[in-house]
């Protein structure tokens, strides 16, 4: 923690207060929450981003839409569109914002909505013909407008909010005792050879209620990057020099998996929009090299660099076990 942080605690512990003061209204009924008609699955953490919620996301989108109409609401994250807008033929990552965008491209037999109001943003999808079998709520942990059935807590491997601080000072947006809402709790970006032993320790650092489970997941990274036209072995990749480039919050584990001793490495805040200096940078740093980037920032990118040169490197969440007990819960909720 560094001297501003501390010097900060002071309105950490305001912050902290207000916020506790809005959750005991709402769970004391005083402020309402809305329930809906569908099924509506919420999932967020209680931190400041980079604890995985894209590729948690994706995993339930893939374990879903083969039986359910699946829909995804999301704020639209730094989008330069207003109000409600839904994915359609002219989408790109400006109107939908990035992380939205991708799901769009991807998933195509699914709506992708964007609405700051997730309320509204819930009506509107309820409008559509036919309508979502269920709803999920993308980064919507303390969107306590909306009642959802069910709530999915992120929280990262290293940076535990067990370990954390409210914010100013740290990083978490509301208190721990926010945990209580949630009905399953993923402990993500865990390294690989993760220990039973460890796991068991974060188990009890984490204070869960007897009834929430608990689940680690790892980020699982393809084996291959993909371009417009052409896909690669990142085996091959590994020992080319090339230029990495990240705009997400913690590229670190993205750079380690994928970098050579004289790779360009090149870091750009969370859901940045590439200006025209950035591309010229990007261009002036790889020169003929290939650009490899994270799939969220090439949905921003690869109108702006050569189809033959950008790639990106796909990735998914894997659990270490339990992974039918996570699905057969989230089949439940469904019900």
């Amino acid at each position: 923690m560094d001297l501003l942080r501390k010097i900060l605690f002071p309105f950490a512990i305001l912050y902290g207060w207000i916020t506790g003061i809005r959750n005991f209204l709402y769970d004391i009924g005083l402020l309402k929450s809305v329930s809906y008609g569908v099924p509506v699955i919420a999932v967020g953490n209680l931190s400041v981003g980079g604890t995985g919620k894209t590729p948690q996301i994706e995993y339930l989108i893939r374990l879903l839409s083969a039986q359910y109409k699946v829909a995804v609401l999301s704020r639209g994250y730094k989008r330069k569109s207003k109000g409600f807008v839904l994915g359609d033929t002219n989408a790109n990552a400006e109107i939908l914002g990035d992380e939205p965008f991708q799901y769009h491209q991807k998933f195509p037999e699914i709506y992708v909505g964007v609405d700051a109001d997730r309320r509204n943003g819930i009506e509107q999808l309820l409008k559509l013909n036919p309508k979502p079998d269920v709803i999920l709520l993308d980064d919507a942990y303390q969107h306590r407008k909306v009642k959802a059935g069910f709530y999915i807590l992120l929280t990262a491997y290293g940076d535990l909010y067990a370990d954390d601080y409210m914010l100013p000072t740290g990083n978490l947006r509301e208190g721990r005792s926010g945990t209580k809402r949630a009905d399953v709790i993923l402990v993500t970006k865990c390294p690989i050879g993760l220990s039973i032993k460890e796991q068991d320790g974060i188990r009890e650092r984490l204070r869960t209620d007897h009834n929430q489970s608990v689940f680690f997941t790892y980020i699982d990274y393809d084996d291959r990057v993909f371009g417009q036209a052409k896909v690669l072995p990142v085996s091959d990749l590994i020992k080319r020099d090339k230029t990495l480039v990240a705009g997400i919050a913690k590229p670190q584990p993205f750079f380690k998996h994928l970098q050579h001793d004289k790779d360009t490495l090149l870091t750009f805040p969370d859901h940045h929009h590439f200006s025209s200096e950035d591309i010229d940078k990007i261009k002036k740093s790889a020169g003929d090299k290939l650009i490899i980037t994270t799939e969220k920032d090439y949905v921003r990118l690869k109108d702006k660099l050569q189809s033959d040169q950008l790639f990106y490197l796909p990735i998914q969440t894997a659990f270490f076990s339990g992974s039918a007990d996570f699905d057969s819960k989230i089949k439940t909720a469904m019900k």
